[in-house]
């Protein structure tokens, strides 16, 4: 049977949602909590990594199991064990054809900020604070430049090892309640801090630290040094994944 999991995570004490060997994972303890709860050892598909310190309200996965259980079970019986910090929203038996990855069709990230000149202490987990003086304008007009496809290698932090850089971003909205301000982003896939960059770069277009052309040229030329900042993981969500 596959079954297919729903889950909500704060990434703030893990090294992202992949095993790595320098550090604990989300998916690690996902996976150590199953086998002793159950007894069974599974491999758990993740519709994709989510970086060091990045959250998950939406996060997708699947696993296989030969276990006689009713998929909906699974939820209950491995909240009751997993940190306060990872939970399970739905576990429901999937098709021998879903793949939490590969069939995944589009994902939404939200990024958040708080305009503010000093430090937010109950803000300050899931946002990140910038100094006053935004122009939300710049930020939505240049917002309307980055959606569609582009080959986005200047928005790919270094190291990536993708070969095809080419990706569709359908929408960006920009959210602004008081002061705090919201980036929604979402896209057929991304490719490594490439949300973080996309804000960066609004931001920088904010405060007028770069102009439009900069972004154009960014995703014509392939120029990473013209662009803004990649953004701290601490302000990235991954909010849903949708499949057909």
């Amino acid at each position: 049977m596959r079954v297919r999991l729903v889950i909500e995570y704060d990434g703030t004490n893990y090294v992202g949602w992949q095993v790595q060997p320098n550090g604990v994972s989300v998916q690690q303890v996902i996976e150590q909590t199953f086998e002793r709860v159950y007894g069974e050892k599974i491999n758990l598909v993740g519709s994709g990594r989510t970086d060091s310190g990045v959250h998950a309200l939406g996060q997708v996965a699947h696993f296989d199991t030969q276990l006689n259980i009713p998929a909906q079970s699974f939820s209950h019986g491995l909240n009751g064990k997993l940190p306060d910090d990872i939970k399970i929203l739905s576990s429901v038996e999937a098709s021998v054809d879903f793949h939490a990855r590969f069939t995944a069709k589009r994902k939404t990230y939200r990024y958040n900020i708080y305009v503010s000149n000093f430090i937010k202490p109950l803000s300050e987990r899931y946002a990140v604070r910038v100094n006053p003086g935004l122009n939300v304008e710049k930020m939505i007009n240049g917002a309307k430049l980055i959606e569609g496809e582009h080959d986005f290698v200047s928005f790919c932090a270094s190291g990536s090892a993708v070969k095809n850089t080419v990706r569709r971003v359908d929408k960006i909205e920009v959210i602004v309640k008081g002061n705090e301000i919201s980036f929604l982003v979402t896209g057929s896939g991304f490719l490594y801090n490439m949300v973080r960059i996309i804000v960066g770069t609004l931001l920088a277009l904010g405060y007028e630290k770069i102009s439009e052309n900069h972004v154009i040229s960014a995703l014509n030329g392939k120029n990473r040094e013209v662009l803004g900042k990649t953004m701290p993981a601490k302000g990235l969500t991954l909010m849903s994944v949708e499949y057909d």
